[in-house]
C-alpha cells in the first residue's frame, strides 16, 4: 500500500504543471526609487528590459518607493529598498542616485542622471565607473547656456531670464556661475527644493520683473512638470526646459536629450546586471543626440512670434 501511494505521488510529481514550478522560484527583485509621487511605470525602462528577456511580473518584480517631492525623505526610502535586498536599485535623478549610493555600495545601482557622475561620488571614469553604480549621464548641466542662447532668441535684448534651481544640485549652481561671469548677462535665480517652493520661487521671478524663465535640470522639476508648466502659463511667463516632457504638457520650449531614449538604456542595463553583469564593468552612457521643440498654441498664447531662423532648427513643433 505504501509502495502504491508512494508512486502515485511520484506520478502526480511529474505531471505537476511547469508554471506552477517556476512559481516557486524567487523571482530577482528591482528596487525603484523615485523624487515625485506614484505614476505609471515607465514604458521605456520596461522595453530596455523587455529587448533583453526580463517582463515585469512575469520572470523580474519590482519594489517601488516614492518620496512625493521631500528629498528629506530619499535617505529613509533609499535605506528601506536596501534592508529588502533587491537585485539592483534604479534611481533616477541625482539627489536620488546620490542617496541609494550612500545607502549601499554593493547592491548594484542603475541611474539616470543630469551631471557628471565623477563629480557627485558615483564613479570613478565615464568608462571604467568601478564601484556599484553605472547607467546613463545626461550632463544637461552643461546644456543651460545653449538654452540660455535659444530662449533670448524670444526676447528684447535687454530682458532679465530668469532661472529656476534647486539648491541642492551644486552642479547647476556653479554652471550658472560661469555664465554669468563669462555673459555679463543679468540672471534672476530663484530656488526650489519642494514642490511648496514652486510658487513662492515664481513669486520672486515676478517680482524682479524677467522675462522668460530657464527651469534647471532637476528630476523633481520633471515629476512636478504639469505645476511648473501651469505657473509660467498663469504669470505669462516663456519658459524653457531641459525634456520634451514639459512641452507635452503645454511647456514652451525644450532643448535637450531624450528621456526615453536614457529610461530604455538604463533598462538594458539593468537586465545586463539580472543576467550577471557587473556595474562597474558598463561604461557610462551619455546622450548623442539632443532635440528642440516648441509648442506653438503655448507661443501663440503668450504673443511671441517663433523666429524663421529658430524653427529652422526645431526638431519637432507641438500644436
Amino acid at each position: 500500500m505504501r509502495r502504491r501511494q508512494f508512486t502515485a505521488l511520484l506520478g502526480a510529481a511529474a505531471t505537476w504543471p511547469l508554471t506552477a514550478r517556476a512559481q516557486q522560484a524567487v523571482m530577482p527583485v528591482i528596487g525603484i526609487l523615485q523624487i515625485g509621487s506614484p505614476v505609471p511605470d515607465f514604458p521605456a525602462f520596461e522595453r530596455g528590459l523587455a529587448e533583453q528577456g526580463y517582463v515585469f511580473g512575469k520572470n523580474v518584480t519590482k519594489e517601488a518607493r516614492w518620496a512625493r517631492g521631500n528629498h528629506d525623505k530619499l535617505p529613509e526610502l533609499a535605506n528601506e529598498l536596501v534592508s529588502l535586498n533587491p537585485t539592483l536599485i534604479v534611481a533616477p535623478g541625482n539627489v536620488v542616485a546620490v542617496a541609494v549610493r550612500r545607502a549601499t555600495s554593493t547592491i548594484p545601482i542603475v541611474f539616470i542622471i543630469a551631471s557628471d557622475p565623477t563629480k557627485i561620488g558615483l564613479a570613478k571614469s565615464f568608462a571604467h565607473p568601478g564601484g556599484n553604480a553605472t547607467g546613463v549621464s545626461m550632463l544637461t548641466a552643461t546644456l543651460t547656456l545653449k538654452r540660455l542662447e535659444l530662449i533670448r532668441e524670444l526676447l528684447p535684448s535687454h530682458a532679465t531670464v530668469g532661472l529656476l534651481v534647486n539648491p541642492d544640485n551644486n552642479e547647476l549652481l556653479l554652471e550658472i556661475e560661469r555664465i554669468a561671469r563669462s555673459t555679463g548677462q543679468s540672471l534672476e535665480v530663484a530656488k526650489a527644493r519642494n514642490p511648496d517652493d514652486l510658487e513662492p520661487a515664481f513669486a520672486q521671478l515676478v517680482r524682479a520683473q524677467v522675462g522668460a524663465v530657464l527651469v534647471g535640470n532637476d528630476a523633481g522639476f520633471l515629476a512636478q512638470r504639469e505645476q511648473i508648466v501651469a505657473l509660467a502659463k498663469r504669470h505669462s511667463l516663456p519658459a524653457t526646459y531641459e525634456f520634451r516632457e514639459f512641452c507635452a504638457v503645454g511647456g514652451l520650449m525644450s532643448y535637450g536629450p531624450s528621456v526615453a531614449g536614457a529610461l530604455q538604456k538604463a533598462g538594458t542595463y539593468a537586465a545586463l546586471i539580472l543576467k550577471g553583469a557587473r556595474p562597474s564593468d558598463l561604461p557610462i552612457e551619455q546622450p548623442t543626440a539632443f532635440e528642440l521643440v516648441i509648442n506653438s498654441a503655448t507661443a501663440r498664447s503668450l504673443g511671441i512670434q517663433i523666429p524663421p531662423s529658430l524653427l529652422l532648427r526645431v526638431n519637432e513643433v507641438i500644436e
